[in-house]
């Protein structure tokens, strides 16, 4: 089967599991999983785009208004993959789901009145990528980490927070991929907020930058920190936990491997390394796919990892912070978003050497 076929097979399985007569994808993640890539969104902070998708057993539709159905024709190609346009002016509202969903008992992958929520279950089904998307990933996350490496080397300090989230912002553009999460933090707002939004502030020392780069629907991310001058004791010491953490969740997470146990790997690794607490203060991440984490790994997950899968990890120690996207593989995971010529660290696990990004310190 083509990546397609198999996306509408499973669609229609999940349809006959949950006795439903329709499916409708609204978000943006959604349209883009199952049309293998097409972007539904205008304001990419939206959740759900300015199109949606309606299944049945035998039909498929994309609902939109007249705005955006030339676009989704003639550039994301949808009507050469089978999908039927219900098209309304864009002064009215689209009367389609209602009439096409008619006495049916349907799902949609998000709340939606008279549907059954299927945003757990999609989630899961988002998760589990076939190895064209695992593909789509690798060139993905080679993007971000080339726009990540340019762009944290041309910080320099008296740059506010503002100036260094539009330098990240051109260089991740220029490649053709969206920043969805642009987060700076700069000197003592490291050791404050686990969320950065960036500010006026200027750069003394010390900055983080944290990215999530989207094309083709997929979604990766990446951190990097900067230092100028000799890095501290204490920092270096952090640096180094959160780094032995990451790469115990790296070593962790193998198919078959629920995600509470890869959780509580972790856990027990952060008490080892004399933070016990620190999980508590920020998630650790998990599944990565159309959205930047389909959803949480934590200490009750029942989730089961599996071969394909991409996962963005992303512990932290307050003021400290390791962060790439893996795929995980047969024989071992790769680290998609590694910065060739990165300084790193090299940490021993289980007779194994896992190398995790350092603290770029320029001197």
């Amino acid at each position: 089967m083509t990546e397609f076929e198999l996306k509408s097979r499973k669609i229609q399985d999940l349809m006959e599991r949950r006795h439903l007569g329709a499916l409708l994808l609204r978000q943006v993640g959604s349209f883009a999983w199952a049309t293998c890539g097409a972007s539904s969104y205008v304001n990419t902070a939206t959740t759900n785009g300015a199109a949606s998708l309606l299944i049945t057993p035998s039909a498929r539709y994309v609902i939109t208004d007249n705005i955006e159905a030339g676009r989704l024709k003639q550039e994301e190609h949808l009507e050469e993959q089978g999908w039927e346009f219900r098209i309304s002016p864009w002064y009215e509202t689209n009367q389609a789901i209602t009439q096409l969903t008619h006495s049916l008992k349907f799902g949609a992958d998000s709340p939606h009145p008279g549907a059954v929520d299927l945003s757990a279950e999609f989630s899961q089904l988002r998760s589990a990528l076939g190895p064209e998307e695992g593909e789509r990933f690798r060139k993905l996350s080679a993007l971000c980490a080339e726009a990540m490496d340019q762009a944290i080397r041309s910080v320099r300090p008296g740059m506010t927070e503002y100036q260094i989230a539009g330098v990240l912002e051109d260089m991740v553009q220029q490649r053709g991929v969206q920043p969805i999460v642009n987060l700076i933090a700069t000197d003592e707002r490291i050791f404050r907020f686990r969320h950065p939004l960036p500010t006026g502030k200027k750069l003394d020392r010390y900055a983080m930058l944290i990215l999530c780069g989207r094309k083709w629907g997929l979604i990766c991310s990446i951190t990097r920190l900067i230092h100028f001058g000799h890095l501290p004791d204490e920092v270096q010491r952090k640096a180094k936990a959160v780094a032995h953490v990451d790469a115990r969740l790296i070593m962790a997470t193998r198919p078959g491997r629920k995600l509470r146990d890869v959780f509580n790997e972790a856990a027990q690794a952060y008490h080892e390394q004399g933070f016990a607490d620190e999980w508590k203060l920020h998630h650790q991440g998990g599944p990565a796919g159309y959205e930047p984490r389909e959803f949480f790994a934590t200490p009750t997950s029942d989730h089961v990892v599996s071969v394909g899968q991409a996962f963005a990890w992303n512990p932290s120690i307050t003021g400290a912070k390791s962060e790439d996207t893996i795929l995980i593989g047969a024989e071992g995971n790769e680290v998609l978003t590694s910065i060739s010529g990165w300084p790193t660290l090299k940490i021993s696990l289980d007779g194994q050497e896992i190398e995790r990004p350092a603290i770029l310190e320029i001197n």
